[in-house]
This record gives C-alpha cells, sequence and structure tokens, in this order.
C-alpha cells in the first residue's frame, strides 16, 4: 500500500450549517407573524365566519402579518430542511423561490420609476378607498391614524377628502357628531398636552378661527402667503387652508410620502440594496450546497 488516502468530494459543513441557522431564525419569524394574523382574525372572529373576510370594503392590515409570514414560513421551511437533510430538491425550491421573489421586487422598482403617475393615482385611490371604510375595522383604522400622525398629512391629497366617508362627510343629511371633521390622527400636536384629545377634530373643516392667539398665528400665515403671492386676491378655499392650519394638517398624505421618500432617498435604496443582496448571497450558498451534494453522491 501506497499509504496515501484519496479524499473525495465533502459537503461544506460553514455552508451547510450557516443556511440552516438563517433559516431557522427566518422559520419561526414566519410562524411568529402568521400566529399574529391568526390571533387578529380570531378576536375579529374572521376564522368562525371565513366569508366575512370579503365584507371589509378597505385594506386589512392583517394580511400583511399573513403573506409576509407565510412567505418567511415557506423559506425558512425548505432552506432548514433542505440544508439540514441535504435534501438538493428543497435546496432547488429555495433557491427558485428567492429568485422570483427577488425578480418580482426588481420589476416592481422599475415599474414604478417608470409608471410614476400611475403609481401615484393607485397610491390616492387606495387610500380614498381606505378612508370610506376607516370605522370599519379597528386595524384599518389605527393604521391609518398611524400613517397620518407619522407623516402629519390628512386625507390622500387633503383633509376634505374625509368627506368620502359617511360619518365625517359634510353633507346636511349626515347626522353624525363627526360631521365635518376628521379623525384625532389628523390633528396637530400641542407639546403641551400629555393626553390625546380623541375629539380635537370635531368640525375642523368648518370651525372658525378664534382666539388671540389663534387670529395671530393665522395673520402671521397670511402675511406669508401675501408676501408669496404680491396683490394677488386670495381665494375663499385658500383661506379656509390658513383657518384648518391652526387646528388639522391640511397637506395630504400621498404628496407627504413622496417628499418623505426624497428626504431619506438614500436609506431607502440602501434598505432595499442591502435586502437584494442578501436574496443573491442566498441563492448562491444554496447553489453551492446544492452543487457539493451533488458531487459527493456522483463519488459514491
Amino acid at each position: 500500500m501506497s499509504g496515501k488516502h484519496y479524499k473525495g468530494p465533502e459537503v461544506s459543513c460553514c455552508i451547510k450549517y450557516f443556511i440552516f441557522g438563517f433559516n431557522v431564525i427566518f422559520w419561526f419569524l414566519g410562524i411568529t407573524f402568521l400566529g399574529i394574523g391568526l390571533w387578529a382574525w380570531n378576536e375579529k372572529g374572521v376564522l368562525s365566519n371565513i366569508s366575512s373576510i370579503t365584507d371589509l370594503g378597505g385594506f386589512d392590515p392583517v394580511w400583511l402579518f399573513l403573506v409576509v409570514g407565510g412567505v418567511m414560513f415557506i423559506l425558512g421551511f425548505a432552506g432548514c430542511i433542505g440544508a439540514l437533510r441535504e435534501n438538493t430538491f428543497l435546496l432547488k425550491f429555495f433557491s427558485v423561490f428567492l429568485g422570483i421573489i427577488f425578480f418580482l421586487e426588481l420589476t416592481a422598482g422599475v415599474l414604478a420609476f417608470v409608471f410614476k403617475d400611475w403609481i401615484k393615482d393607485q397610491l390616492y385611490f387606495f387610500i380614498n378607498n381606505n378612508i370610506r371604510a376607516y370605522r370599519d375595522d379597528i386595524d384599518l383604522q389605527n393604521l391609518i391614524d398611524f400613517t397620518q400622525e407619522y407623516w402629519q398629512c390628512c386625507g390622500a391629497f387633503g383633509a376634505d377628502d374625509w368627506n368620502l366617508n359617511i360619518y365625517f362627510n359634510c353633507t346636511d343629511s349626515n347626522a353624525s357628531r363627526e360631521r365635518c371633521g376628521v379623525p384625532f390622527s389628523c390633528c396637530t400636536k400641542d407639546p403641551a398636552e400629555d393626553v390625546i384629545n380623541t375629539q380635537c377634530g370635531y368640525d375642523a373643516r368648518q370651525k372658525p378661527v378664534s382666539g388671540i392667539s389663534s387670529c395671530c398665528l393665522a395673520q402671521r400665515v397670511l402675511e406669508e402667503l401675501l408676501n408669496l403671492h404680491g396683490d394677488a386676491v386670495l381665494s375663499s378655499s385658500l383661506v379656509k387652508e390658513v383657518d384648518q392650519q391652526i387646528v388639522i394638517y391640511t397637506k395630504g398624505c400621498v404628496p407627504q410620502f413622496e417628499k418623505w421618500l426624497q428626504d431619506n432617498l438614500t436609506i431607502v435604496a440602501g434598505i432595499f440594496i442591502g435586502i437584494a443582496l442578501l436574496q443573491i448571497f442566498g441563492i448562491c450558498l444554496a447553489q453551492n450546497l446544492v452543487s457539493d451534494i451533488e458531487a459527493v453522491r456522483a463519488s459514491w
């Protein structure tokens, strides 16, 4: 015997257990998201009456947890079990599924850039559709309130978009106490207030400016507008907007979102690039592990 030992191809333990460990975390996160979504539906009685899923006119935020959780669960399961058991079918499924997600994200990004106006119209339609259903679902209500508070906006393009909601519209036939008002999340915040005034939006769209401080504030705003417009006559809608600015946010959420996106473009782009690189890295690792497994099997 020569004393030399032939060393055949091996499966990389580093790659194998890195994929396994990463996907275990991903898998449990998916289970958590699914659990939260199902719990929320159970609390709202959806699980006992599945047909009620289609009753909500707006967007149910629970769908985010279910869809994201479902995708994470499937990817985590395929990557985790595929790596641990050296199952090439599950690993290839993991790579293809991750590749499809990456392709869809890339396509969505390109289309959003090319068809910006169409995306803007769809966002406007989406927000207004959810304004109509504001009181129909507590999760949707919380999502809209968070959005309006975070971006300091009201409605899609302005506070008057709340005329689309049966409780807030200004029609004479509306007997609601919230008539011609807006949700509390549209109200400008007073730093001195410790407790949120949930009734601050009542009559906000027909409220006259009152009080010395309000008058002074309105006068300063009007002076600034006069400086901008010169001797131009201020329209009644512009005066109304100045009047409303004292009580509520008058800018719409669509233009505020656009402004936020422009101000944070570097951060948003960095996050998306980081996610894309992680996906490509995951695909490469999975394919590398598949090649190792197939090479070992071929040497048998």
